[in-house]
């Protein structure tokens, strides 16, 4: 039994979607629920898995090529491939080229981005490759037989650099999550106001408060008592009282949101993403920590959804696990504010007259001064401070 194999429904804010990686073969045998292929969104990696025990007839889309959502990328053939399927599978195909090539002929010179990729990088003639895909088309199976029956031609454009021994490079195409994060960048930088301003918090409270209860509330809630969940409660509390940073401009007008939705940076093999907590502000610290640990875990393993990475009010990124004393973080639009943690270092400070050595950590706020002011921005971050100086605060809502 034959079955197509689609690229899942794409979300409404993605319009397309890039083949990464073939995982399997044609004729190659899958077990059912085997991942098939990786397909790459703006926002996440979708996994397409096996229909049923069986195999790939037919691959009709090869990794780099872009596709639209439930369109057909490969035939699968249910069960186990025996010798008379084959044959028969073979006997077909003439025709599908022949109609291929009848409804198109230019489609015989279409090379797809990875195809185009490696002959540049190798400097061939692609006219003279000789291609097995559907309607002729070159494939990158294609171009690793042509390199092999030519090695010497092949190696030929590498004699040049052949003196400098020791010394390469090597080219790879940015991945779609990369070139999303690029463009969302320059987009922040270039259509905002965006500022930072700066302040330090003595992280000394917090710090005796996960001393003192840190095996208790382990044994309790079944996760560790850390700092991630001391930043998000101050910043809630923080945005009910300045609604503005809790806003975005949408056109001319701003938008409050009356619901706290708080981004979090996580840094995956893949790029830096921002999973998103939602209604951070009905959350206990364990709710949060066991939260933040989920999605750390999803985004390693290139397990987040778009739902996780949909939407968020304001963001928080932690560089201070990767040691960063100070930055100035850009904003995750179309939010107005994104508040930078830094590495908690010892410091001597100056209190009540005395000199004592504190463990202090940098804040750094940017914010988007179209619809923050100054007043707001230092009021904002001053709180956030006051709340881990002084946890208390949390408590009795002061």
């Amino acid at each position: 039994m034959s079955i197509e194999i689609k690229v899942p429904v794409l979300p409404e804010s993605v319009a397309d979607a890039t083949i990464a990686t073939w995982h399997v073969k044609p004729g190659e045998q899958v077990t059912r629920d085997q991942n098939l292929v990786d397909i790459e969104t703006d926002k996440v990696v979708l996994e397409v898995v096996a229909p049923e025990d069986g195999s790939i007839s037919e691959l009709l889309f090869q990794e780099g090529d872009t596709v639209l959502g439930e369109q057909v990328i490969a035939n699968f053939v249910a069960g186990v491939v025996s010798g008379q399927e084959v044959t028969k599978a073979e006997a077909s195909g003439p025709a599908v080229v022949a109609t291929t090539e009848a409804a198109s002929d230019e489609s015989n010179d279409a090379l797809s981005p990875s195809v185009r990729r490696v002959i540049a990088e190798h400097n061939l003639d692609a006219s003279k490759i000789k291609g097995s895909g559907v309607g002729g088309r070159v494939t990158k199976d294609d171009v690793d037989a042509f390199l092999k029956s030519a090695p010497a031609k092949a190696a030929a454009p590498a004699a040049p650099v052949a003196p400098l021994e020791g010394r390469s490079e090597k080219r790879v195409p940015m991945s779609r999550l990369r070139k999303t994060i690029a463009k969302r960048l320059l987009e922040a930088k270039n259509s905002t106001a965006m500022l930072t301003t700066f302040n330090e918090v003595n992280m000394k409270p917090i710090m005796d408060i996960r001393k003192q209860y840190q095996d208790i509330f382990e044994k309790r809630h079944g996760i560790r008592l850390g700092f991630m969940s001391f930043y998000i409660k101050a910043v809630t509390e923080a945005l009910k009282r300045f609604p503005e940073v809790n806003a975005s401009i949408d056109g001319d007008d701003i938008v409050y949101h009356n619901y706290f939705d708080i981004s979090i940076a996580v840094s995956t093999p893949r790029g830096l993403v921002t999973p998103v907590l939602r209604d951070t502000d009905t959350m206990n610290l364990a709710e949060i920590e066991k939260a933040v640990r989920e999605l750390a875990i999803k985004g390693r393993d290139g397990k987040l959804s778009v739902a996780d990475m949909t939407g968020g009010n304001f963001t928080v990124t932690n560089g201070g696990v990767f040691g960063s004393l100070m930055s100035t973080p850009i904003l995750n639009l179309p939010q107005s504010a994104i508040l930078g943690m830094h590495a908690i270092k010892d410091r001597p400070m100056a209190v009540n007259g005395q000199v004592e050595i504190l463990p202090m950590m940098y804040l750094a706020l940017s914010y988007d001064h179209r619809i923050v002011d100054g007043r707001e921005s230092v009021g904002f971050l001053v709180a956030i401070k006051d709340f881990l100086e002084d946890p208390t605060r949390l408590l009795l809502d002061l």
